[in-house]
């Protein structure tokens, strides 16, 4: 990569790690609620199902903003934004202030994804090694954040955690600002530097007679439109059901583990260990191998082959994984290692099909629904797996979600065929 690939990516890198750090952690601490408030997997599944649907719904104007002035102001926004809603979850006395803060922390965290992955796809030249890259960042903060979580939960109040959590925001925001580049590096004449189809100018100057705001709406209209009149449309579906499988897979995946005979309570001295959360933690370590391999493959491969595969594969390991956990520990823990793979593998190649089947100019805003997808509509697979197990248990959950990918990989076969 060149000078500006490299700043772009440490750019995009630091805000990604954050992010995870963040979103990773909430499960963690989903044990410590379920005590504290005295609440069902039921309830907190739609307070945390909230704050992540607010990840979501906040993506679009986030795209749309990127597409018009530029990322690098988004992207610090957000990092600080969500340091803000972690000061409010430490404060917060009740479930339903809980609750609040989670969204506080999601509409900021919703301005993070499409601004940075229009600045990767429109500034860099090498787009999948930068997202490989980014990938494997975002997977170092979803292993620090629920491993520091869970470290300091042993010792600490889960407040003074929380409060602690503010600090990265504080630090990482401040980094970021510190670095330089250029934004459209990566394309050329209004095209994408990798050849596809681009409309130079997508945003022409509206109309006298319809005023700035009736020409931005007017705008946003035709290229929503034009954005859903190809294969688009399909790919926000498959990702819109990834979302489903991995929001219900990870929310009450440790509260899942800790259920597990396998991993009850250890005592150290005066101090409570809980094994099912190192589990969840490793899982998600071994997710950085799977981001950087599935960002690697999109250059060498078809996206949506790609996806369909892992797709039908995440279906067998979500299928073996009631069946390992009573085979007994090593079971287990080989499917752990495959979903934490899998799962995150899933990530990089869906954000390349993004970039396939949208041109340059709408990058922003394909990211945009793509996160309202993923994020905002995905964010009811909380709500989906808290309520599952609150009236029937982890085998239905698990068979559920394998259905789910099942469904996405179907898709992903009709895109194929649609050439």
């Amino acid at each position: 990569m060149n000078d500006n690939d490299r700043s772009i990516v440490g750019f995009a890198m630091l805000g990604h790690a954050l992010f995870h750090t963040y979103e990773l952690s909430i499960p963690v601490f989903i044990v410590a609620w379920l005590e504290y408030f005295s609440t069902t997997e039921a309830t907190l599944g739609l307070v945390v199902g909230a704050g992540y649907a607010l990840v979501g719904v906040g993506a679009l104007p986030s795209g749309i903003l990127s597409d018009r002035y530029g990322s690098r102001r988004p992207v610090v926004l957000a990092v600080f934004g969500m340091g803000v809603g972690f000061l409010a979850l430490a404060l917060a006395p009740n479930v339903l202030v809980l609750g609040a803060a989670l969204v506080i922390w999601g509409a900021a965290a919703s301005v993070y994804h499409p601004a940075a992955l229009a600045l990767l796809s429109r500034g860099t030249e090498q787009r999948g090694t930068a997202l490989a890259y980014h990938g494997a960042a975002g997977n170092v903060g979803t292993v620090l954040g629920p491993l520091a979580a869970a470290l300091l939960l042993a010792f600490l109040e889960w407040r003074l955690v929380a409060a602690l959590f503010v600090l990265p925001a504080l630090g990482g925001g401040l980094a970021a600002l510190r670095l330089d580049f250029d934004e459209g590096a990566g394309v050329e004449d209004g095209h994408p530097a990798d050849g596809s189809d681009a409309d130079p100018d997508p945003d022409p100057e509206p109309e006298a007679d319809g005023g700035a705001t009736v020409g931005g709406i007017r705008g946003l209209y035709r290229d929503s439109r034009a954005l859903f009149s190809g294969g688009f449309v399909l790919v926000f579906a498959i990702i819109l059901l990834y979302g489903l499988f991995y929001r219900g897979v990870l929310t009450f995946l440790p509260e899942v583990l800790a259920d597990l005979p396998l991993f009850d309570p250890v005592v150290v001295g005066a101090t409570e260990f809980e094994p099912g959360q190192y589990v969840y933690a490793g899982l998600l370590t071994v997710g950085v191998l799977g981001q950087y391999a599935g960002g690697r493959l999109t250059d060498a491969t078809d996206t949506v082959r790609l996806l369909g595969g892992t797709f039908l594969a995440l279906a067998l390991v979500a299928l073996a994984f009631v069946p390992a956990s009573r085979a007994g520990l090593g079971p287990l823990l080989a499917v752990c290692v495959a979903l934490g793979f899998l799962i995150y593998f899933v990530a990089p190649v869906y954000q390349a099909t993004v970039a396939d089947y949208a041109d340059s100019d709408v990058h922003g805003l394909s990211y945009g629904f793509t996160y309202l997808s993923m994020f905002g509509v995905g964010a009811l697979g909380a709500v989906l797996a808290g309520t599952v197990l609150s009236f029937t248990g982890t085998a239905v959950l698990f068979v559920v979600l394998a259905g789910v990918v099942v469904v996405a990989a179907g898709l992903c076969g009709w895109l194929l065929l649609r050439g």
